[in-house]
């Protein structure tokens, strides 16, 4: 849609095996936030995460199988195109990936590894994965932790680091590339058996904060790029009482503000609203996701859009200004939604 001669779009993601259509297009109201539905295409199966390449021009989807694999798009229009064929990444179970430092990183939660596949000038994969670097360790929960389960890789504010968080061994670890493989810089201790599953940075450069999946949680941290260090504070509950099984946290995401924090879970169907004050985060609401499973959450313009997986929707929220309450708009249905990404 368009207003003002400006035209956005959503890119949706998700999970093939479940019925899900692949990655999918949508046009974005920018007065509304309203999803339009356009275009679909299944390229590849089960891309669950998606990340845009600077300039918009390059989308690049993990392939969230048991051999693991990372393509990439031309969405110069509405119809994805696959640029190339899919390309390994040495890795099972790919859940993330990013741009980093002319590569395309993806966290492997099989494996318990990243990779590093390196891209060309025009945005397409060069070929296989330059190099892979293997998490070792483990965590007290038995089902979860008997070994790394890396479940998202993304840069710091500052660029110069790629942040790595690992829920089977409770840690994050700050890396650089080194001739193309990731290279461990530091790896910081969070609470054992916390599984944490994704970090967002403030705004300001100073902070992270860290959601966890085994315990509904969220670890706020101190971030410094000068040194590449980061320092566990405090842990704030994402759900004003305890939950009836497991939660199951999902997303988290900062305001751009950066005066909130929104996180998801997907046992209680709910979304989390926190207001950040320094290195404190105080919860202040919550409220339904709209749907079933909510497994990402993002935000854009002044809205939240929820991927649910399990009710096959992305539902989204007006945000309100003054408190960070989100209040719900509307949804378009996209079975075995996995991750929403904006131009």
């Amino acid at each position: 849609m368009t207003d003002g001669g400006r035209r956005r779009r959503a890119f949706i993601g998700s999970f093939t095996a479940a019925g899900g259509p692949g990655v999918v297009t949508a046009a974005v109201h920018s007065r509304s936030g309203a999803l339009a539905l356009l275009e679909s295409v299944d390229g590849i199966p089960d891309p669950s995460y998606l990340a845009l390449a600077p300039g918009g021009h390059t989308l690049y989807a993990v392939s969230e199988t048991a051999d693991g694999a990372v393509a990439a798009y031309h969405v110069h229009d509405d119809k994805p195109r696959l640029a190339g064929p899919p390309v390994p990444v040495d890795a099972s179970g790919p859940t993330h990936l990013s741009v980093f430092d002319g590569h395309v990183l993806t966290a492997n939660y099989g494996s318990g590894s990243v990779s590093a596949v390196p891209v060309r000038p025009d945005g397409t994969l060069a070929g296989a994965a330059s190099g892979v670097l293997r998490h070792s360790g483990s965590g007290p929960h038995e089902r979860r932790q008997r070994g790394p389960h890396a479940h998202q890789v993304q840069p710091d504010p500052s660029g110069r680091w790629a942040v790595s968080v690992d829920l089977g061994t409770d840690s994050v670890r700050v890396c650089t590339l080194k001739d193309g493989t990731p290279a461990v810089h530091r790896e910081f201790a969070l609470r054992p058996g916390s599984g944490p599953r994704h970090l967002a940075f403030h705004p300001g450069g100073r902070y992270a904060y860290v959601v966890n999946e085994l315990t509904p949680t969220v670890t706020v941290c101190r971030w410094d790029a000068d040194t590449g260090a980061l320092k566990p504070l405090a842990e704030t509950p994402v759900l004003p009482g305890a939950p009836a099984g497991d939660a199951y946290p999902s997303g988290i995401v900062v305001s751009p503000d950066g005066r909130f924090v929104w996180t998801a879970t997907r046992g209680e169907d709910v979304l989390t609203t926190f207001a950040v004050d320094e290195d404190q985060l105080r919860l202040t609401a919550t409220v339904p996701c709209g749907g079933h499973w909510p497994r990402a959450l993002m935000e854009s313009d002044g809205f939240l859009y929820s991927a649910n997986e399990r009710s096959g929707d992305i539902t989204w929220f007006a945000v309100d200004q003054e408190t960070g309450v989100p209040r719900y708009d509307g949804s378009v249905e996209v079975p075995a939604a996995s991750c929403i990404v904006f131009d």
